[in-house]
Formats: C-alpha cells, sequence, structure tokens
C-alpha cells in the first residue's frame, strides 16, 4: 500500500513541476516580449498586461508588475467563482511569476524596425502565452476571463483575446497615438494567431464522415489499422432514397493522411467529408485542456 502512495506522490510532484515549468517558461518568453521590445517601443499590450503598461507610460513612478499584479487582484473573485480551484491555484502561482518575471527581466532585443518588432514580439508573446495555457494554470488577468469564455461557450482562446483587446487598441489610439496602436495591433493578431497554433493547432482533430457500400471493410480498417473507433450512422439518399450507411470517426491530424490512404484503397468513389473540431472530450481522442 505503502509503495502504491509513494508511486502516486510521485507522480503528483512530476506533474506539479511540469506544469510550474511551463507556466514559468511561457511567464519568461511574455516577459521578454514586454520588457526587451514592447516597452523600448512604447508599444501596447493585450488584456491586463496592456493594462498595465497603458498606466506605466502615463504614470511611470511604478514598474509595469506592480500595476499589472495590483490589476489582477480583483478578477481572481471569478476565477474563484468560475474556474476549477486547481487551475486556479495554478494561477495565482503564474501571477506570481508572470509579475517577477516583468521585474526581473531586463534583456532589450536588437530589433530596430518597429513592423519586425511587432512581429517578433507577438510570435515570443504567443508562444509563451501558449505553453502557459498548455499547463493546468495560467498567468491571471484575461488568460482567466478567455478560460471561462471557452468553457461556457466554446469561443477560441485567441479569438476572445482578440476581441478584448479591441478595448486596448481604442485606449491606445485615444491616449498615444494611431500608429502606435496599429503595431499594436499588429502584435496582438500574431500573438493570438501562434497562440491558438500552441494550445490546439499542434493536437487538432479532424472529424472524418464516410459514405460508401464497402463501409464494413472501411469502418474494420480504421479500427484495427489506425486504432480509432467509428459510429455507423443509418442515412437515406435524398435523390435515390436508397438506404445506406455513414461512417463517422475522429482522428487525430497525423492520423488523417492513413484513413484518407485506407479509404482510397477499399473505395475510390467513396464520398468523405472531413472537418475541424473546436473541442474532442474523451479519453483517448480528447484534446480538451482541463482547465
Amino acid at each position: 500500500m505503502s509503495k502504491f502512495n509513494l508511486k502516486s506522490a510521485l507522480r503528483t510532484w512530476k506533474q506539479v513541476l511540469w506544469n510550474l515549468f511551463l507556466i514559468a517558461l511561457g511567464c519568461e518568453l511574455c516577459a521578454l516580449a514586454i520588457n526587451g521590445i514592447l516597452i523600448p517601443r512604447q508599444f501596447l499590450s493585450g488584456g491586463f498586461t496592456g493594462m498595465a503598461l497603458a498606466i506605466h507610460y502615463l504614470f511611470p513612478s511604478l514598474p509595469v508588475a506592480i500595476y499589472y499584479f495590483i490589476l489582477n487582484i480583483p478578477v481572481y473573485a471569478l476565477g474563484w467563482m468560475y474556474v476549477g480551484r486547481r487551475f486556479f491555484i495554478y494561477s495565482i502561482a503564474g501571477m506570481i511569476i508572470f509579475s517577477a518575471a516583468l521585474a526581473l527581466t531586463n534583456i532589450t532585443l536588437p530589433v530596430y524596425d518597429k513592423i519586425l518588432s511587432a512581429l517578433l514580439a507577438g510570435i515570443i508573446s504567443g508562444v509563451g502565452s501558449g505553453l502557459i495555457l498548455r499547463s493546468l494554470g495560467s498567468a491571471g488577468g484575461l488568460d482567466i476571463l478567455s478560460i471561462i469564455l471557452l468553457k461556457r461557450f466554446s469561443v477560441r482562446l485567441g479569438t476572445s483575446v482578440l476581441g478584448f483587446n479591441t478595448v486596448i487598441l481604442g485606449a491606445a489610439a485615444i491616449l498615444f497615438s494611431l500608429e502606435g496602436a496599429i503595431y499594436t495591433l499588429i502584435f496582438m493578431y500574431v500573438t493570438s494567431h501562434i497562440l491558438n497554433i500552441v494550445v490546439t493547432g499542434l493536437s487538432q482533430r479532424k472529424a472524418v464522415f464516410i459514405v460508401s457500400a464497402q463501409w464494413e471493410k472501411i469502418s474494420k480498417g480504421i479500427m484495427e489499422k489506425v486504432d480509432r473507433g467509428v459510429t455507423i450512422i443509418k442515412a437515406q439518399g435524398g435523390h435515390t432514397g436508397n438506404q445506406l450507411n455513414t461512417l463517422y470517426t475522429v482522428v487525430t491530424f497525423q492520423e488523417l493522411p492513413r484513413v484518407k490512404d485506407l479509404i482510397r484503397n477499399i473505395d475510390p468513389d467513396a464520398f468523405v467529408v472531413v472537418t475541424d473540431t473546436m473541442e474532442v472530450m474523451g479519453r483517448r481522442i480528447g484534446n480538451q485542456p482541463h482547465w
């Protein structure tokens, strides 16, 4: 019994350390983008970081890290009510780590063209934010609100972030300059797309519908050679009125070519529809993060 508990404890600690590593690495990358590019170029960012930067530019007496920490305090009330306790605790750690990274990271990246600066900052920040959200926590702020929207309304993380940041862009154009707002928009756009790729793009699932007279062979091939389940849906042809069976399966992006080759070899005339999935929940094929 004690041996089993020891293994379980070791597994738990490995998971904790791995998640803290993802959060720390992501926070460091985001802090590098902010301190290394955004602040020297006087760009803004999105969410609470953008608000902290705007306040810092207007009132530079306090560092960005302090403003960010203060702004995050109210949002954790929402996190406690709507987000899982484990995610909430990891997010507190993320907020502290990110605030520390903002305070301690003091590197200016030698990129001077403003468009290239916005692109590079977006790539770095997108990867960093994606790593944080692939963990069991976040860095706080808008991340928590985005997770709530994803869980309740299936709004993509990057899309919700971009939507919220419209307000930040408007404030940037009014308080600072239209040019700065445009560069900030480029940064936000790149960040949102890289974030989507890191969080869901690399584990994208594909839903496949197959209509074929050879449905039995195709179904057996998918289950045996691809090791994925198949659902058989009774259907009827709209033009002919003939009864037929439609196969439905969900596979990973890497497995899709094998499924297509299998179908092509069994029935070259099969009608196949492949669609993207937003999220998939399930023990073997699911790709929904446990937030």
